[in-house]
């Protein structure tokens, strides 16, 4: 894996991880202003959750990195498959 590869990877990894941690612990103001959105989180913790996915996004880019450098996910014979399938 190249090092663009690699980086693309990681965002993607990234950006997935972060909806999915986006709502952990967020609890609605119990008497919203006026003009505010009445499920909106009353203290949404941004910085932590970041960091949180930061160090979750880290884990799963290992996983993928260690499973492609030992040959068990192999993108070139993926491509090479999937052009046979599509009769290239």
């Amino acid at each position: 894996m190249n090092l663009f590869t690699a980086i693309i990877v990681y965002l993607l990894v990234w950006w997935v991880t972060f909806f999915a941690v986006l709502p952990w612990g967020n609890q609605p103001e119990g008497m919203p202003q006026p003009g505010h959105a009445p499920g909106a989180p009353a203290n949404p913790r941004l910085g932590l959750k970041f960091l949180i996915t930061c160090a979750i996004a880290a884990m799963i880019w290992g996983v993928i990195f260690i499973l492609i450098k030992i040959d068990i996910i192999d993108f070139y014979d993926l491509a090479d498959q999937m052009m046979k399938e599509d009769g290239q």
